[in-house]
């Protein structure tokens, strides 16, 4: 949070009555509608290819299916580098015209960051899917499937298309892209089910409409370029760009490994339920998690728009825009975290048996907690983005491990005790450790930003 007390109160009564005048708002608001609107219809098709895909193969073959995605989306949250992170904070100082040469070295080594990512992730994921295998149970046709589903990762190129998109103001692009891939797989699931195919083919099918999204989002990037009258990225020298941007490659390491450090307690939590409690409540926790997971996504696109924003606002030494839009964004993600937990309250259980049935109805008291811990790590993601746009990302560094530690302490402790809700508890922990460590270090950095102002371009 940036202010306490009387003077913070008043700000929040400000900007929450201009918003009808606050142009820069409004522009956010309509871009998160896009990512919105376009990450539900992607997803409500996707759903559509999952129920053929299961109806065509049955729960066994579909659960090696679902093995090999969720193994090889572990692997990529864990492992793939979010070069999007050092490309937008560095990227705001050089869109100009002026700066073009820079800008398509930074792309460059974002680019390759991003093929670096891919193919370690590939190599470590076939690896340990080859050689860990009677760790996992995994017979060899499960094996084999999951090693060939690995392919998905070495086209897995988003980072720099990502931070493109963003810096540009291309959400539509990045929203609505993914339905056409989305309903391309539903067309051939169905022709699969005509058909008569067996896993073999679903899987073929899964793997290449990943790829073909990836490379078609790659796409959206280099079209975003050419439009902004960039060109010749792959040309562009990149010996000495670590100097030329001061502080680059620290940047890019520490903000990833944040994020790493955030998947592994979002990740792990599942199988850390079902490993000290029992299948049962796995069940009942997974079901909670999908609920605090749909919440969370809005936290995600507010953070993918707000982000470039006040990146550039820092850039350019706007000060009290900079302060304008984190508070708005604060303002809005309470009043959404409220709203989910007052559902909930209200919600938990009709929701459960409309969707579920009847025998999940012992997972509404997670889903309310679960709410909880949502609703503390909605409020923190405005000042994770201030402070990566500020350059303090060893700060927000330090806050991943201390609030991953404190999750895992928690968790392991909790759940033998008192089984699924253990896990919902220690993720309570997790995002107030998130907001107040974050809240404290963005309000010490702005109360000193008057008078330091922003940071010169570092080109």
């Amino acid at each position: 949070m940036i202010r306490y007390g009387k003077s913070r109160w008043r700000s929040v009564v400000s900007a929450a009555g201009q918003w009808r005048g606050d142009e820069p708002l409004r522009t956010r608001l309509v871009n998160i509608a896009h990512l919105m609107s376009g990450n539900l219809a992607s997803g409500l098709i996707s759903l559509a290819a999952i129920a053929l895909t299961a109806r065509a193969l049955g729960p066994a073959s579909y659960g090696i299916l679902a093995l090999a995605i969720a193994y090889v989306r572990v692997v990529e949250r864990l492992v793939t580098f979010q070069s999007w992170q050092p490309l937008i904070k560095y990227g705001a100082e050089v869109t100009d015209p002026e700066h073009a040469a820079d800008f398509k070295s930074l792309l460059k080594f974002g680019l390759l960051l991003d093929v670096a990512g891919a193919v370690a992730a590939w190599v470590i994921a076939t690896a340990l899917a080859l050689l860990a295998s009677p760790l996992f149970g995994w017979d060899n046709q499960v094996m084999t499937l999951v090693a060939i589903y690995c392919t998905v990762l070495l086209f897995n190129i988003s980072g720099t298309p990502t931070a493109i998109l963003r810096l540009y103001g291309r959400y539509h692009a990045a929203a609505y892209g993914p339905i056409g891939n989305a309903l391309l797989r539903v067309g051939l699931c169905y022709l699969g089910i005509r058909n008569g195919a067996g896993l073999d083919y679903f899987v073929f099918v899964w793997m290449a409409t990943q790829i073909l999204g990836s490379l078609t989002f790659l796409g959206f990037g280099i079209r975003a370029l050419r439009a902004n009258g960039i060109r010749g990225v792959l040309a562009a020298p990149i010996k000495g760009v670590t100097q030329r941007f001061h502080g680059l490659w620290s940047f890019a390491w520490q903000s990833n490994l944040s994020l790493t450090l955030r998947s592994s307690a979002q990740q792990l939590d599942t199988l850390l339920v079902g490993a000290l409690a029992d299948p049962a409540s796995a069940g009942f926790y997974h079901i909670a998690k999908q609920v605090g997971r749909m919440a969370q996504q809005i936290g995600v696109h507010v953070q993918a728009v707000l982000y470039p924003d006040v990146a550039r606002l820092w850039a350019a030494g706007a000060i009290q825009e900079f302060r304008r839009a984190i508070l708005q964004v604060e303002v809005m993600l309470a009043a959404f975290g409220i709203a989910v937990v007052l559902l909930l309250l209200a919600a938990a259980k009709p929701i459960l048996l409309y969707t579920a049935g009847p025998a999940f109805l012992g997972a509404a008291p997670l889903m309310i907690v679960q709410g909880i811990a949502v609703a503390a790590m909605l409020l923190s993601f405005p000042a994770r983005s201030a402070l990566l746009a500020m350059g303090h990302q060893r700060q927000v560094l330090n806050v991943a491990m201390v609030s991953t530690v404190a999750f895992h302490c928690a968790a392991l402790a909790l759940i033998p005790l008192i089984g699924a809700m253990g896990a919902n508890i220690a993720h309570i922990l997790l995002g107030f450790v998130w907001l107040v460590m974050l809240g404290t270090l963005l309000r010490r950095e702005l109360s000193h930003a008057p008078l330091a102002g922003a940071p010169t371009p570092s080109v």
